[in-house]
């Protein structure tokens, strides 16, 4: 199996095991350390990846796994980065907007991701030098890699003319948010767009946002798959104020606050 292959079969198993916790009447939630919420679901679908991905004998960056000293990552020019489960928050309100993350990066660039829905059994994937990127809908978790490749439709970003959908919170925007929305609407109508997860970055590779300001924390696993399906179709992401794009295994994990923008 390629690397896209093994990434997708492992996204696929991740997903089976978080609808196995997802679906039981309750599960246990703890506290971590940054007070984020932490699930059995994190846990197993965190082992499955892991073991999926060591046969590629590239170094691994997990959410869930002890962090690596950076004067030993520093020297990986190629790693994986992983969130088993990214909105747990979403997980436990069971709205279903939690992902499966898994990015490939090299010298700090993504070149690989995959992103799973396992609730709504929706998958986005690309290999970013193909500038293309590919969703499909399945019908099982244990579908074929191969099935999985020969039904995929190629997304693609599309600005909408009339008026700037931007993706936000409905009910919580903070201070700079709010300040680039009004800044937009100065100059044209203004859709605010809710979405969990890394969700909000599909939701403008595929055409159905134009904009993801992001004022608050998140760190690398969050964004890395997101950022690499949004890379290959021409959607930029922007670290801010710094304006470069972001860059990942970074001594500090946690990402500056960045715009994801069709406008390139």
């Amino acid at each position: 199996m390629n690397l896209i292959d093994i990434a997708i079969q492992a996204s696929l198993e991740a997903g089976e095991e978080i609808m196995n916790v997802y679906n039981t009447s309750n599960f246990e939630v703890e506290t971590k350390n940054d007070d984020s919420p932490l699930t059995i679901a994190d846990k197993r679908a965190n082992d499955i990846i892991i073991s999926n991905l060591k046969q590629t004998d590239i170094p691994i960056i997990s959410e869930e796994n002890k962090q690596m000293k950076f004067s030993e990552r520093k020297k990986w020019n190629k790693c994986w980065i992983v969130d088993p489960l990214d909105g747990t928050k979403e997980f436990i309100k069971k709205n279903g907007e939690f992902t499966v993350n898994i990015a490939l990066v090299e010298d700090g660039i993504p070149i690989l991701g995959v992103l799973y829905v396992p609730d709504f059994k929706t998958l986005y994937f690309t290999e970013v030098a193909n500038k293309k990127a590919f969703k499909v809908v399945l019908k099982n978790h244990k579908t074929p890699v191969a099935d999985v490749l020969k039904h995929a439709s190629e997304i693609k970003p599309v600005k909408n003319k009339d008026k700037a959908r931007i993706v936000g919170s409905r009910s919580h925007l903070n201070e700079e948010t709010q300040k680039f929305i009004d800044t937009i609407s100065k100059n044209e109508e203004v859709e605010i767009v809710s979405k969990g997860s890394s969700l909000k970055f599909c939701l403008v590779a595929e055409g159905k946002a134009d904009l993801y300001p992001r004022y608050a924390p998140t760190m690398e696993w969050d964004t890395a798959a997101g950022h690499a399906i949004c890379k290959a179709v021409g959607v930029t992401v922007t670290a801010l104020p710094a304006d470069k794009p972001l860059q990942y295994n970074k001594e500090n994990l946690l990402n500056p606050w960045f715009l994801v923008s069709n406008r390139s």
